[in-house]
């Protein structure tokens, strides 16, 4: 499935018919920049691969990676100019998601030791002891995935809660007025800049206020990676916030791997998400009851959530 994006897309690759594009990616970065004998870079398992490619908006290859029938991501590579721009991080997403959706538990990779950082980001995780590969340091890494459907149990019955996908500003706004509706005492926000056409939307922020005075307790925690454009209008979150100082906590990430992050999400302590893969885009997909998906995405939220700063600029902000 293709992925637009404002600057650039990632969609699926033929080894064969968009054997060039990859070619101008990977010998560049791999062959030209990081000295690998051109004879290592394209091996037999290539024409078997399943192939990421991300291209501009003059549909110029800039990106690629490759998942491996014997469940291996590699080959990640991105053409030096578009480093920094989200480009790589969304070529791995895209790559977790393949592997999700073929119904595989589990991804493995060989990181070079200066990107162990990026990977962990992801949930990866290093074993084994370092070797060389390629004259290159690297570690092994993997990712145990959890399926999108899971059964939730409670006390009273069992049911099977489907992801479901949504693509339209309306679908976006009823997922998450889903989610922030069915919370008990916790949500969690991860948003770019709290865009207005969606936190700012009034029934939205009416829901937010509902959670904050009926959950008893109940705490929201909201990172922010833009605080500067979030400052630059009024946002009638913050009033809120403000009103109720006690239910709304705001934090910004300050790793630069964080505040690259290229998706956006909301969940609860019901197991509801909303998820998107760009923040700014109404594509993505939501489920009211989904524990091994809320699982994942709480995780990474928590990860972040505690390496980052309090966000002290919104406190002092006058709305």
């Amino acid at each position: 499935m293709t992925i637009p994006m404002s600057d650039f897309r990632v969609e699926p690759a033929d080894y064969q018919v968009d054997f060039r594009d990859l070619r101008a990616i990977r010998e560049p970065v791999f062959v030209v920049e990081q000295k690998v004998p051109i004879e290592e870079e394209w091996d037999a398992m290539d024409p078997v691969c399943y192939h990421v490619i991300a291209r501009d908006n003059d549909n110029q290859p800039i990106g690629t990676g490759r998942l491996t029938p014997e469940h291996k991501i590699g080959r990640m590579a991105v053409l030096k100019e578009w480093r920094g721009k989200e480009v790589g991080a969304a070529l791995l997403q895209a790559l977790i998601d393949k592997a999700r959706e073929i119904g595989l538990h589990e991804v493995s990779l060989n990181s070079q030791v200066s990107a162990i950082g990026f990977y962990e980001k992801f949930g990866f995780v290093c074993f084994g002891e370092e070797f060389e590969e390629a004259g290159i340091m690297h570690r092994k890494m993997k990712l145990t995935i959890e399926p999108f459907e899971q059964v939730q149990r409670d006390s009273e019955k069992s049911m099977i809660a489907r992801m479901q996908t949504f693509e339209t500003s309306s679908q976006l706004h009823e997922a998450t007025l889903q989610v922030i509706s069915t919370a008990k005492r916790g949500l969690a926000i991860y948003s770019r800049d709290l865009e207005h056409s969606l936190y700012a939307h009034p029934a939205i922020v009416e829901a937010l206020k509902q959670f904050g005075i009926q959950s008893r307790g109940g705490v929201a925690r909201i990172l922010v990676q833009d605080v500067g454009a979030v400052r630059s209008k009024p946002h009638p979150l913050l009033s809120l916030s403000h009103r109720l100082s006690s239910v709304f906590q705001f934090r910004t990430p300050v790793d630069p791997e964080d505040l690259q992050y290229p998706s956006a999400f909301i969940t609860n302590d019901r197991n509801a998400y909303c998820f998107r893969l760009l923040d700014g885009r109404y594509e993505g997909d939501w489920s009211p009851a989904l524990p091994a998906r809320n699982k994942q995405l709480m995780e990474h939220f928590n990860r972040v959530w505690e390496r980052s700063r309090v966000c002290t600029e919104f406190r002092a902000l006058e709305m």
